[in-house]
């Protein structure tokens, strides 16, 4: 009988974490391209509504300045090269396109009161709608939804379309310190120390909003028990587990000959 092989030692095993990176311009250019990324799979996945949706990225070293979409342009044809670097004022500083300033006056009060977000996404997708017109949180009903179990908020504000500083820093207030907030009657809204955990945070939260709404239309979901909730969000709510969850969709989105690096 042959001799079972040796188990190749774990630190000779691949295993992606987020980069480091060397200079600011390095991880500005990382950013942008992370960027163009995940609104170009938000485009294909049909999370933009005409010219609504926006995601917001830091500057690595310019003060109060953030990358984003530029105003009408879709999603899913989107490059790094396309993006606009806005001041905290909405006024575009670089770029060629104008910004969404509705959607920035929100963006940008997001990211004034939580310096820790690398990333905001706000986007209008089906399921995340329907369950803000619920006016509804995400129930602790799966393993998935768990991630948010006491990290998310309810915003019943303003449903209208403004550029008002105030909204904003409503909106702002709501999330506080979690993850996400429930817009009610716009859709949902993440943040994440990465783009990459932002991004997987907003698919993930309209995956749960799509079990929910299929359960409850089913019959009465039942919900995980609060400690066990608690441990689940312990060990799948965190930036890190979700920027390790966004790599596969991030790879498959890239054509094999132009993959870019993790």
């Amino acid at each position: 009988m042959t001799d079972a092989p040796s188990p190749i030692a774990v630190d000779q095993l691949q295993f992606a974490l987020p980069p480091v990176h060397e200079s600011p311009g390095a991880e500005r250019a990382y950013r942008k391209d992370r960027l163009a990324g995940v609104l170009r799979i938000f485009g294909r996945l049909g999370y933009e509504e005409g010219v609504s949706g926006q995601i917001t990225a830091r500057d690595p070293e310019l003060a109060d300045c953030l990358w984003t979409n530029p105003f009408g342009l879709p999603f899913a044809r989107l490059t790094a090269a396309d993006l606009v670097l806005v001041n905290e004022h909405g006024q575009v500083v670089e770029g060629r396109h104008r910004v969404n300033q509705a959607a920035f006056a929100v963006h940008a009060q997001v990211h004034r009161a939580r310096p820790d977000a690398v990333a905001v996404v706000h986007t209008h997708p089906p399921y995340g709608r329907a369950l803000a017109a619920l006016g509804e949180p995400v129930e602790p009903i799966t393993q998935e939804a768990c991630a948010f179990y006491q990290d998310h908020a309810l915003h019943s504000g303003c449903a209208g379309v403004a550029v008002d500083p105030d909204q904003g820093r409503r909106v702002a207030a709501a999330l506080g310190p979690r993850k996400a907030v429930v817009l009610r009657h716009r859709g949902l809204l993440t943040v994440g120390g990465s783009i990459d955990a932002a991004a997987w945070w907003f698919l993930s939260m309209e995956r749960c909003a799509r079990v929910q709404l299929t359960a409850r239309a089913a019959g009465e979901p039942i919900q995980i028990e609060h400690r066990d909730a608690i441990a689940i969000r312990e060990q799948l709510g965190t930036d890190l587990v979700a920027w390790i969850s966004f790599q596969p969709l991030w790879r498959q989105s890239q054509p094999p000959e132009h993959e870019s690096p993790l």
